[in-house]
């Protein structure tokens, strides 16, 4: 079931999974529960799981791919808990954005580490 990823194909990976970012961010302009309804989904895994399958066919690497997207959700939370506080408590945008995500961040390469650890058997 491999897929050659020509242009047309890889063309098209960017323009499903554009249009859903696209999706996301336009209707969380007109109704904010919507967007993140639809932006908590886990549509961008699935197609990356779409995408896995028909060009590899093995279901193996899409196991692998869904444990270590679970373990990289909820590395997520911390930026999603402290961006509202942090604008709740009057920092403006920008600076809250970037320290939300330098804590998310910090929070991912923890995260990442320790799943590469696992992996290598440490």
């Amino acid at each position: 079931m491999t897929t050659d990823a020509g242009p047309t194909y890889l063309a098209l990976k960017y323009l499903l999974t554009a249009a859903l970012v696209v999706l996301v961010s336009e209707l969380a302009r007109r109704w904010t529960l919507l967007g993140a309804l639809l932006g908590a989904l886990p549509l961008v895994s699935v197609l990356a799981m779409l995408w896995l399958y028909w060009e590899q066919g093995d279901p193996a690497p899409i196991a692998d791919y869904s444990r270590q997207v679970f373990w990289l959700v909820l590395a997520s939370l911390p930026l999603f808990a402290l961006l509202p506080r942090l604008l709740a408590g009057g920092m403006r945008f920008y600076p809250a954005l970037a320290l939300a995500g330098a804590v998310g961040t910090l929070t991912y390469l923890g995260t990442a580490a320790l799943l590469a650890a696992r992996r290598a058997g440490g």
